[in-house]
């Protein structure tokens, strides 16, 4: 690794496993300090322990203000700054088509994925010198429409709004917001689908991404390289965003 990261604190929200945990991990690689932040106690005291002295956890639930609260203050203090947040955690809910959908998981995802990230950002913003990184998850989901998972779909697409407007007020601050889109990941919460079939059918680069990718992504716009980045929004999709592969698109034409 090239020390990319010397130096600095950084936040990690959802670090316990998948993108949260590669991005955390590769924090530390790169030369920051990380707080793994998450509400599973055993998965992240064990991510934390596993990159030693560079790495506290500390229980966090993203939703609510005072543990936001608290989990800044503790990076803080332990580590005697804040750099850059990685507002990650979040939540999937289930899939619903919208006229079946009693929107019983609203509130919770809604709590988690999207108000995780506006405290997040506003608490930690609070406590960072000029210079510092907020890096907000989105998903492609909050990108595109698609079927089914309406509060999910609608907590990223706010995600994207919400970074986007406090990157224009944050900037008074020397404070950079950007948000990571994810793609078809192999993820815990992305367990339900067979990744490689939906990447073989709707992904134009046909590889499998990883949440290591996703770190590659979040280390750049952390990193001084990015210093004049904010208000964006970078796909980490393999072009999915971009449209519909040749070969799906071959086929919809010979049917015309």
């Amino acid at each position: 690794m090239s020390e990319e990261l010397a130096g600095k604190v950084a936040i990690v929200t959802g670090a316990a496993n998948g993108i949260g945990k590669a991005t955390a991990e590769m924090f530390v690689a790169e030369g920051a300090k990380v707080v793994i932040a998450d509400v599973d106690d055993a998965a992240g005291g064990q991510v934390a322990a596993s990159l030693g002295d560079a790495a506290i956890f500390v229980h966090t639930d993203v939703s609510e203000a005072e543990s936001v609260t608290n989990l800044v203050e503790k990076a803080v203090e332990h580590f005697g700054k804040l750099d850059t947040v990685v507002n990650n955690a979040g939540i999937s809910g289930s899939f619903r088509r919208l006229m079946m959908d009693d929107l019983r998981d609203f509130h919770k995802v809604i709590a988690v994925d999207l108000l995780g990230v506006m405290l997040g950002t506003q608490i930690a913003a609070r406590k960072m010198a000029p210079g510092g990184s907020i890096i907000n998850t989105t998903s492609i989901a909050g990108i595109q429409p698609g079927v089914g998972f309406s509060s999910y779909r609608a907590a990223k697409a706010g995600v994207i709004h919400f970074s986007r407007c406090a990157a224009i007020e944050l900037a008074e601050l020397g404070l950079r917001v950007n948000v990571i889109a994810p793609g078809n990941i192999a993820t815990q919460i992305n367990a339900i689908f067979n990744t490689e079939s939906v990447v073989a059918q709707i992904q134009p680069l046909q590889r499998l991404g990883s949440p290591k990718d996703l770190a590659n992504a979040a280390v750049y716009l952390a990193s001084d390289r990015a210093a004049q980045v904010t208000g964006v929004v970078l796909p980490v999709d393999g072009g999915t965003t971009a449209g519909h592969p040749p070969l799906s698109t071959d086929s919809v034409m010979r049917k015309t």
